[in-house]
Protein backbone atom coordinates (compact mmCIF):
# COMPACT_ATOMS: atom_id res chain seq x y z
CA UNK A 1 0.00 0.00 0.00
CA UNK A 2 1.28 3.40 -0.77
CA UNK A 3 2.48 6.19 1.75
CA UNK A 4 -0.90 8.47 0.03
CA UNK A 5 -3.14 5.26 0.30
CA UNK A 6 -2.49 4.75 3.94
CA UNK A 7 -2.49 8.54 4.65
CA UNK A 8 -5.75 8.47 3.44
CA UNK A 9 -6.88 5.34 4.89
CA UNK A 10 -5.73 6.65 8.31
CA UNK A 11 -6.92 10.09 7.99
CA UNK A 12 -10.18 9.72 6.80
CA UNK A 13 -11.49 6.65 9.31
CA UNK A 14 -10.06 9.28 11.87
CA UNK A 15 -12.35 11.50 11.10
CA UNK A 16 -15.73 9.66 11.63
CA UNK A 17 -16.76 9.13 15.45
CA UNK A 18 -17.15 5.23 15.83
CA UNK A 19 -18.53 4.21 19.37
CA UNK A 20 -16.32 1.34 21.17
CA UNK A 21 -18.04 -2.15 20.38
CA UNK A 22 -16.51 -5.45 20.47
CA UNK A 23 -13.68 -5.55 18.04
CA UNK A 24 -15.49 -8.60 16.04
CA UNK A 25 -17.99 -6.51 14.91
CA UNK A 26 -18.46 -4.72 11.42
CA UNK A 27 -17.63 -1.74 10.19
CA UNK A 28 -20.78 0.16 8.73
CA UNK A 29 -20.24 3.24 6.36
CA UNK A 30 -23.54 4.75 7.16
CA UNK A 31 -25.18 7.80 5.83
CA UNK A 32 -25.61 10.80 8.49
CA UNK A 33 -29.58 10.42 8.52
CA UNK A 34 -29.26 7.24 9.85
CA UNK A 35 -27.18 8.08 13.16
CA UNK A 36 -30.19 7.83 15.41
CA UNK A 37 -31.33 4.43 14.54
CA UNK A 38 -28.21 2.93 13.79
CA UNK A 39 -26.64 3.67 17.28
CA UNK A 40 -30.38 2.15 18.59
CA UNK A 41 -29.85 -1.35 16.51
CA UNK A 42 -26.06 -1.79 17.85
CA UNK A 43 -27.21 -1.08 21.49
CA UNK A 44 -29.80 -3.24 21.15
CA UNK A 45 -29.69 -5.36 18.37
CA UNK A 46 -26.58 -6.50 16.91
CA UNK A 47 -23.37 -4.89 17.87
CA UNK A 48 -21.92 -2.90 15.34
CA UNK A 49 -18.59 -0.23 14.88
CA UNK A 50 -20.47 2.75 12.93
CA UNK A 51 -18.80 5.40 10.59
CA UNK A 52 -21.25 8.16 9.47
CA UNK A 53 -21.21 10.56 6.72
CA UNK A 54 -22.07 11.83 3.71
CA UNK A 55 -22.82 8.93 1.28
CA UNK A 56 -20.49 10.05 -1.42
CA UNK A 57 -17.81 10.66 0.71
CA UNK A 58 -18.13 7.59 2.01
CA UNK A 59 -18.51 5.84 -1.02
CA UNK A 60 -15.39 6.96 -2.24
CA UNK A 61 -13.65 6.01 0.64
CA UNK A 62 -14.95 2.75 0.08
CA UNK A 63 -14.00 2.43 -3.07
CA UNK A 64 -10.42 3.62 -2.26
CA UNK A 65 -9.67 0.43 0.24
CA UNK A 66 -11.56 1.78 3.60
CA UNK A 67 -11.87 -1.53 5.27
CA UNK A 68 -15.98 -1.26 5.89
CA UNK A 69 -17.77 -4.78 6.00
CA UNK A 70 -21.37 -3.15 4.95
CA UNK A 71 -22.48 0.26 3.53
CA UNK A 72 -25.76 2.22 3.98
CA UNK A 73 -26.31 4.45 1.69
CA UNK A 74 -28.85 7.47 1.50
CA UNK A 75 -29.26 7.30 -2.29
CA UNK A 76 -28.79 4.36 -4.32
CA UNK A 77 -26.40 6.27 -7.01
CA UNK A 78 -23.68 5.96 -4.58
CA UNK A 79 -24.21 2.00 -3.83
CA UNK A 80 -24.58 1.69 -7.98
CA UNK A 81 -21.02 3.44 -7.59
CA UNK A 82 -19.65 0.77 -5.10
CA UNK A 83 -21.00 -2.15 -6.73
CA UNK A 84 -19.65 -0.73 -10.29
CA UNK A 85 -16.16 -1.23 -8.44
CA UNK A 86 -16.82 -4.76 -7.52
CA UNK A 87 -16.90 -4.47 -3.99
CA UNK A 88 -20.90 -4.96 -3.22
CA UNK A 89 -21.70 -8.84 -2.45
CA UNK A 90 -25.23 -8.72 -2.14
CA UNK A 91 -27.80 -5.65 -2.10
CA UNK A 92 -30.93 -5.14 -0.05
CA UNK A 93 -33.30 -2.16 -0.81
CA UNK A 94 -33.86 -1.08 3.04
CA UNK A 95 -35.74 2.15 4.19
CA UNK A 96 -37.44 4.53 2.28
CA UNK A 97 -38.10 8.63 3.69
CA UNK A 98 -39.35 11.69 2.64
CA UNK A 99 -38.30 15.81 2.23
CA UNK A 100 -39.15 18.60 4.21
CA UNK A 101 -37.83 21.97 4.62
CA UNK A 102 -37.31 22.91 8.28
CA UNK A 103 -36.80 25.87 10.04
CA UNK A 104 -36.64 26.88 13.61
CA UNK A 105 -39.39 25.70 16.04
CA UNK A 106 -42.36 27.70 15.99
CA UNK A 107 -41.44 29.20 12.52
CA UNK A 108 -44.53 30.30 10.33
CA UNK A 109 -44.67 27.09 7.27
CA UNK A 110 -43.89 27.94 3.72
CA UNK A 111 -45.80 26.98 0.42
CA UNK A 112 -42.99 25.71 -1.61
CA UNK A 113 -45.09 26.85 -4.82
CA UNK A 114 -43.15 30.48 -6.05
CA UNK A 115 -41.01 30.09 -3.04
CA UNK A 116 -38.65 33.01 -3.35
CA UNK A 117 -36.56 32.48 -0.03
CA UNK A 118 -34.25 36.00 1.15
CA UNK A 119 -31.71 33.95 3.65
CA UNK A 120 -29.89 31.49 4.08
CA UNK A 121 -30.77 27.50 2.83
CA UNK A 122 -28.55 24.74 4.64
CA UNK A 123 -28.03 22.04 2.11
CA UNK A 124 -25.87 18.88 2.00
CA UNK A 125 -23.02 19.20 -0.35
CA UNK A 126 -25.25 19.19 -4.17
CA UNK A 127 -22.49 17.22 -5.81
CA UNK A 128 -22.64 14.52 -3.01
CA UNK A 129 -25.12 14.29 -0.08
CA UNK A 130 -28.42 12.31 -1.06
CA UNK A 131 -30.28 14.99 0.65
CA UNK A 132 -28.63 17.57 -1.08
CA UNK A 133 -29.38 16.18 -4.53
CA UNK A 134 -32.85 15.45 -3.62
CA UNK A 135 -33.57 19.04 -2.79
CA UNK A 136 -32.11 20.55 -5.67
CA UNK A 137 -34.11 18.02 -7.79
CA UNK A 138 -37.12 19.19 -6.25
CA UNK A 139 -36.31 22.94 -6.17
CA UNK A 140 -35.48 22.87 -9.93
CA UNK A 141 -38.76 20.64 -10.64
CA UNK A 142 -40.76 23.61 -8.83
CA UNK A 143 -39.30 25.94 -10.95
CA UNK A 144 -37.86 27.79 -8.08
CA UNK A 145 -34.14 26.76 -7.67
CA UNK A 146 -33.22 30.00 -9.38
CA UNK A 147 -34.63 31.67 -6.59
CA UNK A 148 -32.91 29.70 -4.03
CA UNK A 149 -29.65 28.99 -5.44
CA UNK A 150 -27.95 32.09 -4.30
CA UNK A 151 -29.13 31.76 -1.09
CA UNK A 152 -27.86 27.82 -0.44
CA UNK A 153 -25.33 27.26 1.94
CA UNK A 154 -23.65 23.72 1.21
CA UNK A 155 -22.64 21.46 4.10
CA UNK A 156 -20.90 18.30 4.63
CA UNK A 157 -24.01 16.33 5.61
CA UNK A 158 -28.05 16.40 6.25
CA UNK A 159 -27.07 15.95 9.49
CA UNK A 160 -24.87 19.42 9.73
CA UNK A 161 -27.80 21.34 7.90
CA UNK A 162 -30.13 20.17 10.24
CA UNK A 163 -27.86 21.33 13.12
CA UNK A 164 -27.42 24.93 11.58
CA UNK A 165 -31.26 25.42 11.69
CA UNK A 166 -31.75 23.93 14.97
CA UNK A 167 -28.94 26.28 16.54
CA UNK A 168 -30.83 29.38 15.34
CA UNK A 169 -27.51 29.97 12.77
CA UNK A 170 -29.81 29.81 9.31
CA UNK A 171 -33.45 29.69 8.97
CA UNK A 172 -34.37 27.32 6.60
CA UNK A 173 -32.87 23.93 6.00
CA UNK A 174 -33.97 20.94 3.49
CA UNK A 175 -33.45 17.57 5.51
CA UNK A 176 -35.02 14.21 5.90
CA UNK A 177 -38.91 13.94 7.92
CA UNK A 178 -37.04 11.17 10.07
CA UNK A 179 -34.17 14.33 11.07
CA UNK A 180 -37.12 16.89 11.45
CA UNK A 181 -38.99 14.48 13.77
CA UNK A 182 -36.38 13.92 16.04
CA UNK A 183 -35.29 17.30 16.63
CA UNK A 184 -37.03 19.32 18.91
CA UNK A 185 -35.55 22.51 17.78
CA UNK A 186 -37.03 22.80 14.32
CA UNK A 187 -40.21 22.66 12.88
CA UNK A 188 -41.16 20.89 9.75
CA UNK A 189 -41.99 24.01 7.47
CA UNK A 190 -43.34 22.08 3.93
CA UNK A 191 -43.11 18.85 2.72
CA UNK A 192 -41.75 18.07 -0.98
CA UNK A 193 -44.12 16.39 -3.28
CA UNK A 194 -42.26 12.65 -3.48
CA UNK A 195 -42.86 12.89 -7.39
CA UNK A 196 -40.44 16.35 -7.64
CA UNK A 197 -37.43 14.09 -6.72
CA UNK A 198 -35.95 10.92 -7.48
CA UNK A 199 -37.15 8.12 -5.45
CA UNK A 200 -35.59 8.30 -1.69
CA UNK A 201 -34.22 4.86 -0.53
CA UNK A 202 -31.19 3.60 1.58
CA UNK A 203 -29.61 0.22 0.14
CA UNK A 204 -28.26 -1.89 2.40
CA UNK A 205 -25.08 -3.32 0.90
CA UNK A 206 -22.86 -6.25 2.25
CA UNK A 207 -19.06 -5.65 1.17
CA UNK A 208 -17.27 -8.58 3.30
CA UNK A 209 -18.74 -12.11 3.57
CA UNK A 210 -17.93 -12.19 7.37
CA UNK A 211 -21.19 -9.50 7.90
CA UNK A 212 -24.01 -11.40 6.46
CA UNK A 213 -25.27 -12.54 10.07
CA UNK A 214 -25.55 -8.16 10.39
CA UNK A 215 -27.49 -8.06 7.26
CA UNK A 216 -30.21 -10.18 8.34
CA UNK A 217 -30.17 -8.30 11.87
CA UNK A 218 -30.42 -5.19 10.53
CA UNK A 219 -33.37 -6.33 8.11
CA UNK A 220 -35.06 -8.62 10.99
CA UNK A 221 -37.75 -7.64 12.80
CA UNK A 222 -36.07 -5.65 16.10
CA UNK A 223 -34.58 -3.59 13.34
CA UNK A 224 -37.39 -2.76 11.34
CA UNK A 225 -39.32 -1.38 14.67
CA UNK A 226 -36.07 0.83 15.35
CA UNK A 227 -36.67 2.10 11.20
CA UNK A 228 -40.97 2.30 12.08
CA UNK A 229 -40.45 4.33 15.36
CA UNK A 230 -37.76 6.44 13.58
CA UNK A 231 -40.29 7.40 10.88
CA UNK A 232 -38.65 5.71 8.02
CA UNK A 233 -40.77 4.34 5.26
CA UNK A 234 -39.61 0.35 5.55
CA UNK A 235 -39.44 -1.47 1.79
Amino acid sequence: MSLTRRAFLSSGLAACAMPARAADAPLVFAAASLKLVLDRISAEVTPLRLSYGGSGALARQIIAGAPADLFLSANPVWTDAVAQAGLVLERRELLGNRLVLVGPAGAVPVELAGWQPEAAVAMGFLRSVPAGQYGQAAFKALGIWEAVAPNVIEVESVSAALNLVARGAVPFGVVYETDAIAEPRVSMLARFAPELHPEIRYPLALLRDTARPQVDALSGEGARAIYRDAGFALL
